[in-house]
């Protein structure tokens, strides 16, 4: 039977899966508690960083729904559990993985999709939300700029026509203009 704070944990746990849109399983054999500090100020309001027992969050997981992360169970085990953008999560795990060796990504889960630690680090080279966000805008702005320039293009050319011909009869004097009628 299991006991209270077991069941308790796998609870916290799952609610932790089914809250997230993302989590990356890691290895931290060899950091110190103080590396674990900093990671977890590094990743922010994006993750949260725990370290947990493997059989506690594999059941979890798989209460969850979460059944493609098993494999990676093995060993010292910490789950980021992302909140956040996935993408900025990825960045701070792999540039703390840089400066630290110890910190190794195992794989995790994107929006039910499995992910391997190629991919998560795909991922991390992407740019951020707001930056894509930023970019889309930029694109529709200016291709909306573009259909207005096309679609005045032919008044204001028209305009111009005008303009010119209208000029040019009066150089030539008034010529090919009809004479006003003289009143009898």
């Amino acid at each position: 039977m299991a006991s209270p704070d077991k069941v308790a944990a796998v609870e916290e746990i799952k609610e932790n899966f089914q809250n997230s849109n993302a989590a990356v399983v890691t290895a931290y054999t060899g950091l110190s508690v103080a590396q674990l500090k900093d990671l977890r100020r590094s990743l922010g309001g994006n993750a949260q960083y725990r370290v947990a027992k493997n059989t506690l969050t594999k059941i979890a997981a798989n209460e969850a729904g979460v059944t493609e992360l098993d494999e990676f169970f093995v060993g010292s085990t910490a789950v980021a559990f992302v909140t956040g953008d996935p993408v900025e999560a990825a960045k701070s795990l792999r540039d703390f993985a840089k400066d630290n060796p110890q910190l190794v990504i195992k794989g995790g889960v994107l929006e039910g999709k499995a992910l391997s630690a190629d991919e998560i680090k795909k991922l991390a080279d992407l740019e951020s939300r707001e930056v894509l966000l930023a970019k889309l805008a930029g694109g529709m702005k200016a291709s909306m700029a573009k259909a207005a320039a096309t679609f005045q293009a032919p008044l204001s050319k028209f305009v111009r026509t005008a303009d010119a011909l209208r000029a040019k009869q009066e150089e030539q004097g008034g010529a090919g203009t009809p004479a006003p009628a003289e009143a009898e």
